[in-house]
């Protein structure tokens, strides 16, 4: 087994890395039971890394140099000495483990009737046994190895519609996408609904596919869900495992950058995994509704790394875009949208894509309850309450609106008071203005005597409300759908 052990590390040679193969492979002990193999781990850590990145290239290995497929599988007993561990557990021949030549090989699959503690795995028999007698305890070869499932990609370039508002960042994502002089670094930004998440799912979706290794790593998350792990592994002591896993990546797509804000400890951990990923010759891809250097808060070296790469903004959708938007979610609903339904939908829903999309979902359903065709009248209804088509708000509109709305004056709004119902107003006020005015984060801010930077945490701390969907998230979620119907502007969909 020793040598045939050489040779599966010689073939793991070839498609994982050298340091890779002495860090992680060259501690393992094997033992052979049945037709399988089992890999004895020298720390609880090192099992923990082998189960969760290289199984499948030990598999594959294995499979090679016996000539059939068998099942690998890695075990670490705590206490238990490598120079303890014998080379085979059963299923060997006397001179290949001559050591246990002279005992019973028991049977595949057999497990203990109660269990024993860890350090008897490893302690000798005190006596010889009656013939036939099986050694106890028996431990079963069968692990249940944690798979790391590849992230699930609902978007594709293929369903992506290119306008004069996303050209830019459609040919930066498929730039990221070539094999030879790529770029590492792509950061897309732009207000909500406009296609941000789809390139990112578009760009993993199809690096998944041509990446040259059978089993590339990838993370596909939120900031917020990056934070929430390495909160977690501080809590759980378990640092090594969240480190191991974020900085041996192919390809990290990370959404919402803006949340790690002035969380110091996640920036650098964030940092520390840029520069492994980046050094290993991987690619990371992230995105926000605001520009690198609007997000104040933000480490300086990290501030740097992301705007070392391309920068590439998504702007609404032209009529044009949005009529081929609306051909496009027709044609995979099955559904004929009459031209003069087509025109009146791509004047009027002039928002975000999804905005567009629920819109049309509106009323096809409509259509279909009330066993109709799809109509220029019907059109006009759905039009009409669910998105409303006057122009996009000003400043002073938002404010009016968001005063009358929370039942607040003006100089309430503007105060420095922390109440929260002031607070909840004034983050609405920022989220309005920031979807439907052009002005900049800073004029934003000083319509309220603050700083963009109070300007971004108001609108993260908005949004990360409305997703968790509590009950103030959904009190909120309803408070701008009001607004935004009284007012006239497109309504807030999720």
């Amino acid at each position: 087994m020793r040598t045939k052990w050489s040779e599966i590390c010689e073939i793991l040679g070839k498609s994982i890395s050298p340091g890779q193969l002495k860090l992680w492979i060259h501690p393992l002990i094997p033992a052979r039971c049945g037709k399988d193999l089992l890999l004895r781990a020298p720390s609880a850590f090192v099992c923990s890394h082998v189960r969760s990145w290289f199984t499948a290239h030990l598999e594959k290995a294995v499979a090679e140099v016996m000539g059939e497929e068998c099942a690998v599988s890695v075990e670490y007993i705590p206490g238990c000495l490598q120079a303890d561990m014998p080379d085979f557990v059963s299923g060997g021949t006397p001179d290949e483990c001559p050591e246990e030549a002279g005992r019973t090989a028991f049977p595949e699959k057999r497990r203990p009737s109660a269990p024993v503690a860890a350090a008897a795995l490893c302690s000798p028999a005190p006596r010889p046994l009656p013939a036939g007698q099986l050694f106890l305890p028996l431990v079963s070869a069968v692990q249940t190895t944690p798979a790391r499932h590849e992230p699930f990609w609902r978007f594709s370039f293929d369903d992506f519609i290119v306008g004069p508002g996303n050209r830019l960042a459609h040919a930066a994502s498929l730039c990221m996408c070539e094999t030879t002089k790529s770029p590492d670094i792509l950061f897309l930004s732009s207000a909500p609904g406009l296609g941000k998440t789809h390139l990112m799912q578009a760009i993993g979706n199809a690096l998944s596919k041509v990446c040259n290794r059978c089993l590339p790593k990838v993370e596909y998350l939120t900031a917020e869900e990056f934070a929430s792990r390495f909160v977690f592994a501080l809590k759980a002591g378990d640092i090594p495992a969240f480190k191991a896993r974020h900085r041996e990546l192919d390809l990290l797509l990370l959404e919402d950058i803006h949340f790690l804000q002035g969380k110091d400890k996640t920036q650098g951990e964030l940092l520390a995994a840029l520069k492994s990923i980046h050094g290993r010759g991987g690619k990371t891809v992230f995105s926000s509704s605001f520009a690198p250097r609007e997000i104040k808060g933000l480490d300086g070296q990290l501030l740097s790394r992301l705007s070392a790469g391309i920068l590439s903004f998504i702007e609404r959708p032209d009529e044009e875009t949005r009529r081929r938007i609306l051909r496009h979610k027709a044609s995979v609903h099955q559904v004929h949208l009459p031209e003069e339904v087509e025109d009146m939908l791509a004047r009027h829903v002039n928002a975000d894509v999804r905005q567009i999309e629920s819109c049309l979902q509106m009323l096809i359903f409509k259509a279909s309850v009330l066993n109709s065709a799809i109509t220029p009248d019907l059109a006009w209804e759905v039009v009409s309450r669910h998105s409303g088509y006057c122009p996009a708000a000003d400043m002073e509109s938002i404010i009016s609106s968001v005063c009358r709305a929370f039942g607040i004056s003006r100089e309430q709004l503007m105060s420095e008071s922390r109440k929260q119902e002031y607070v909840a107003a004034r983050n609405t006020a920022f989220y309005l203005a920031r979807k439907h005015t052009s002005l900049s984060l800073e004029a934003v801010g000083r319509q309220f005597n603050r700083r963009h930077s109070t300007v971004i945490k108001g609108i993260t701390a908005l949004e990360r409300a409305m997703s968790n969907k509590s009950p103030a998230g959904l009190q909120l979620a309803g408070t701008l759908k009001m607004i935004e119907k009284n007012s006239g502007m497109p309504a807030l969909t999720h």
